[in-house]
């Protein structure tokens, strides 16, 4: 357990954002198959009657703890993550899009994406487990815990293959009303859940080690799929197994207004609703077990066995055997819900070639469930000068984990390259920073 603590915090230290993939460039007036994303409606609307995504990588992480200026600090990070009282949320979060096509006739638009996606998440941790487990200065000391919530590490890794269809309903010289649908077949590679709900203990630290125990009984959930049940601490686990077998659907609905102004527009607005489904993890090792978690005061566990430890399998073993579990009904195979989200935004043409995007981001679900792919919240205002050929952004975001946050992004043709998060770093303590990347060609 000490060794997945680790190896997460030295990768959030790398600082990112999560999952508003693409920022900025998503809500384009340039429209292609970024836009149909956010929603399928907009496909209607695409620049060009065809559009061919080679690739595009989005890479994101966040934190509510460690900040830029943190590594100029001599602090360790293990330590810098689990200070104060504040539970720690943290997120790292990849989308790839790999080939796709885009195709809009008459007053109908077309869609083929892939994409993939691998996530590694921290909810609501106790910071005082962390420090317990990670740091061995502490001796002396008797800290009473008493969290009602559930505590999650979670990884996740999937594939996906998306169909569109969009059509615009109404149309004049002034109005344009349009709707759109994405079916998402999924393809679930790997999954690891570690969640630990209603934890009402004390952990006692002296000179032999750190020890805890628990008051009251406290419910347990351990789940792994794939190469994720082995260990989750390495990039390759996830990349290894992103795309499983289909076992899975789930879908977008959109709606999209323009108000015209001849060829151009005044206003681009739309309102979606996406991922809704949710997919099952079928592999040979696959488990699924909630456990009643009881460590009496006269027996309490040993932190210290967690150092070595790299995956769940392990941390169940080690549990067990000590005899702190009940086991209750397990599941062979399990269902995971994917983030369902509601995505509204308006873009409104200033000026000639000036543009400026609000957005909103809400998701729908807990992200305390233990069967439950988390989003965040947010949400951005975007300024944008199209000038056709090129085309810059500076995306504001307002990220429920990482705070507030200032990018940069710009497109040259079919390439574009961005960040919501590089200005703030630089100018801030932010507790985020990412990338992104892609090309794409549209034509006729």
């Amino acid at each position: 357990m000490k060794k997945i603590i680790l190896i997460f915090m030295a990768v959030s230290g790398l600082s990112s954002t999560a999952q508003e993939h693409f920022s900025g460039i998503s809500t384009s007036n340039r429209v292609g198959v970024l836009n149909g994303n956010l929603n399928p409606a907009e496909l209607v609307n695409l620049s060009k009657k065809f559009e061919v995504t080679l690739y595009g990588l989005s890479f994101n992480v966040s934190n509510n703890k460690i900040g830029f200026s943190d590594f100029n600090s001599d602090t360790d990070f293990e330590q810098l993550i689990f200070r104060g009282t504040e539970p720690v949320n943290a997120r790292i979060d990849a989308e790839i899009m790999g080939p796709s096509l885009g195709l809009r006739w008459q007053k109908w638009g077309f869609a083929l994406t892939t994409k993939a996606y691998a996530k590694f998440d921290m909810v609501d941790i106790d910071p005082t487990i962390g420090n317990a487990i990670t740091n061995d200065n502490l001796i002396l000391n008797t800290t009473l815990l008493d969290n009602p919530n559930n505590q999650r590490l979670s990884g996740t890794a999937y594939g996906e293959l998306g169909l569109s269809a969009a059509r615009t309903f109404f149309e004049n010289d002034k109005h344009q009303w349009s709707a759109g649908v994405t079916l998402k077949l999924l393809f679930p590679g790997s999954y690891s859940n570690f969640g630990l709900s209603r934890l009402d203990g004390t952990i006692t630290q002296n000179a032999f080690g750190a020890f805890l125990s628990t008051n009251q009984p406290a419910t347990l959930n351990i789940a792994y799929s794939g190469n994720l049940a082995d260990s989750f601490t390495n990039f390759d686990d996830y990349s290894k197994s992103i795309f499983g077998g289909l076992n899975g659907f789930s879908g977008d609905i959109g709606i999209n207004y323009r108000w015209k102004s001849g060829k151009e527009y005044k206003v681009n607005a739309g309102l979606a609703i996406r991922n809704i489904g949710s997919m099952t993890f079928k592999d040979d090792n696959n488990a699924s077990t909630n456990y009643i978690l009881n460590i009496p005061q006269n027996d309490p566990l040993d932190l210290s066995l967690f150092d070595d430890v790299n995956n769940l399998k392990e941390v169940e073993t080690i549990l067990r055997d000590n005899g702190y579990l009940t086991e209750m009904p397990q599941e062979k195979d399990f269902k995971v819900k994917l983030p369902t989200v509601v995505s509204t935004y308006a873009d409104f043409r200033i000026i000639p070639k000036f543009f400026v995007t609000a957005y909103l981001q809400q998701k729908l679900n807990d992200d305390a469930d233990n069967e439950q792919i988390t989003a965040p919240n947010i949400f951005s205002i975007t300024p944008r000068v199209n000038l056709g050929f090129f085309e810059g952004y500076v995306p504001v975001t307002f990220h429920e984990i990482s705070g507030t946050n200032i990018g940069l992004g710009f497109r040259l043709g079919g390439f574009y390259l961005g960040t919501s998060s590089m200005i703030s770093a630089l100018l801030s303590d932010s507790k985020q920073g990412d990338i992104y990347t892609g090309f794409r060609w549209a034509f006729l």
